[in-house]
């Protein structure tokens, strides 16, 4: 079975330390995506904070309250077409995964940006030029990851760098790290001109058989398309269609860890038994 969890700042907004872990213990949270600047107020975690003391104390309040950090989150745009900020993003990347095994986080996560200083959709992200950015800028950090032994989660989006399962394979096989391995979003892997039943199966079935084995963590989550645009919605009010990557998850990855997104503590009892049914349903189908 899944072991559920969710990101702590859809459990609250940012507080002192102690109150952030308190509220997320409180809401019978064990495992969580944490990302240090959306939930923590009264630390500063700007590069070059890093210190061991400063992260063993975040490991040890977390551990007081029994917390996991599945995912300790750090979304950088690796792709930044300016390299003066290209470089500061991998600068706090690589320091974030200095954090990493002091508060016991599993691994360091972020996805693949796009080629536009805002972040902004470009056709200019599927070039060739920005696969080879992203390339540069993960080959430093998985040098850096290896030499810590520390893991970096990286998650597809379907208007992002990596954006299908056959562009995730190419930068697994290039990069060829072992300290990598594949957060799967599937609602992210969908697209606009992906949403019926046949292109979801086909979505589900190339990513595991491409590198399904490097699949660490699931994010959970529904969407619905506006303009093109991708909006979270409820799960099971939109368009992801969960019956193929669920056969698959219960088939080669049944114990793996899924973080609920854009959940809430009041929805997410029931969010967890949605995908606990889809999940139950698939195992057994």
């Amino acid at each position: 079975m899944i072991k559920f969890g969710m990101r702590a700042h859809d459990c609250c907004p940012p507080l002192p330390m102690t109150d952030c872990f308190d509220t997320l213990a409180a809401n019978g949270l064990r495992r969580v995506q944490l990302a240090f600047e959306k939930s923590i107020s009264d630390c500063d975690f700007s590069t070059g904070r890093y210190s061991p003391a400063f992260a063993g104390r975040i490991g040890e309040e977390l551990g007081k309250r029994g917390l996991h950090v599945s995912v300790l989150g750090c979304y950088i745009n690796p792709v930044h077409p300016d390299e003066a900020a290209r470089c500061r993003e991998v600068d706090r990347f690589v320091e974030r995964l200095r954090y990493a095994k002091d508060v016991g986080a599993d691994m360091v996560g972020t996805e693949t940006g796009r080629f536009s200083p805002d972040m902004a959709v470009t056709p200019l992200t599927q070039s060739e030029e920005c696969y080879r950015i992203l390339l540069e800028s993960f080959s430093r950090i998985a040098r850096e990851a290896e030499a810590l032994g520390v893991t970096v989660g990286v998650e597809g989006v379907f208007d992002h760098t990596l954006s299908t399962p056959e562009r995730m394979a190419r930068f697994l096989r290039d990069l060829a790290s072992p300290a990598v391995r594949v957060i799967l979003d599937f609602a992210n892997l969908v697209s606009p001109d992906t949403i019926s039943a046949g292109a979801q199966r086909s979505l589900a079935e190339r990513a595991f058989s491409l590198y399904g084995e490097r699949i660490a963590v699931l994010h959970l989550k529904d969407c619905v398309f506006e303009n093109g645009v991708q909006r979270c919605v409820r799960p099971g009010t939109g368009v992801v269609r969960w019956e193929e990557p669920m056969r698959l998850i219960a088939r080669e990855k049944p114990d793996i860890t899924g973080l609920l997104e854009e959940s809430s503590p009041a929805r997410y009892a029931q969010d967890c038994a949605f995908f606990a049914r889809q999940f139950e349903e698939a195992a057994n189908g």
